[in-house]
């Protein structure tokens, strides 16, 4: 009797653990949903336990499952790392990656290297997503993420800090001459504000006062869960926001925005590329994150 490969159903497992779907497994493979879950069926005969708890929409890892995909998914990465290394090409990027990142400063800032990287490397494939909304990089299988502040504590991610940007809370002119201009943390309590949400920008601003970095909490006149937008409606003349000098530093220097409080506000941000960890780096992220780390190096992402 042939003895069975250890392997077989083992990328199609690994697919459908880190989607959590097996529709997006079968898109992803290039073969169908119903392929998807016979060969599952048949791991987990062969394993002689269940590895998904099954919904009509979500598939769901059961502890065995979770001990097999951290089990497999070190391996696969194993023999990725280990072809990269002895391909002679391993100098050309190939394959998707998938990055996540903010919207205003994905677009203005990273969208450029990025579309530089891709047309040096037609192989590559970029999945690009631009949103404020913070992502699960395990459950939402992102290879790389772009995050502004502070980063939660997590075993299971690797950061590398890219540049820090300073704050800055900013006005219409108008809306300025209208209301006046803050001088204090205390003043902003008479005016209208731009704030993000739970899941997007920050609610809180930083200032520095009184010899000390301060966290305060503006009135949320209007909140707005995209960083873009709340640019906009500042813009527009809602009130005063305060974000990353990058999201304005054109409408400032077009005279549509004002900053205040510049002594208060220039409290720097840090800016990092997240990744999941993993045995070893895949060249495609490597290599974008070495461009990053060049790039802000020359004052590029600042």
């Amino acid at each position: 009797m042939a003895e069975q490969d250890p392997l077989q159903g083992v990328s199609v497992f690994v697919a459908a653990a880190r989607t959590g779907s097996f529709t997006l497994a079968a898109e992803r493979l290039g073969i169908t949903k119903s392929a998807v879950g016979k060969s599952i069926a048949k791991l987990e005969a062969r394993l002689g336990t269940k590895l998904f708890h099954r919904t009509t929409r979500l598939s769901r890892l059961t502890s065995d499952g979770e001990a097999y995909l951290a089990a497999c998914a070190s391996a696969m990465d194993e023999v990725t790392a280990a072809q990269s290394a002895l391909s002679s090409s391993e100098h050309i990027l190939s394959g998707r990656l998938r990055i996540d990142m903010p919207v205003a400063f994905g677009r203005s800032v990273l969208l450029p290297i990025l579309t530089d990287i891709a047309r040096a490397h037609p192989d590559l494939n970029l999945a690009l997503t631009f949103t404020d909304a913070t992502s699960d990089l395990l459950q939402d299988d992102v290879d790389l993420a772009i995050r502004f502040g502070p980063l939660a504590d997590s075993s299971n991610l690797i950061a590398r800090h890219l540049v820090d940007q300073d704050r800055v809370i900013c006005a219409a002119p108008f809306y300025l001459d209208r209301h006046g201009r803050p001088k204090t943390s205390a003043e902003l309590r008479g005016h209208r504000c731009v704030v993000g949400s739970p899941k997007g920008p920050p609610l809180a601003w930083i200032v520095h006062e009184d010899g000390q970095i301060r966290k305060i909490t503006p009135a949320v006149t209007h909140q707005i869960s995209d960083g873009e937008a709340m640019v906009e409606a500042t813009v527009a003349g809602l009130g005063l926001c305060q974000v990353p000098i990058s999201m304005v530093r054109e409408r400032l220097r077009r005279n549509e925005l004002e900053a205040v409080m510049t002594d208060l506000s220039t409290v720097p941000v840090e800016v990092h590329a997240v990744w999941p960890r993993r045995a070893h780096l895949t060249p495609r992220v490597r290599h974008v994150v070495d461009r990053l780390v060049s790039e802000a190096a020359r004052g590029a992402l600042s």
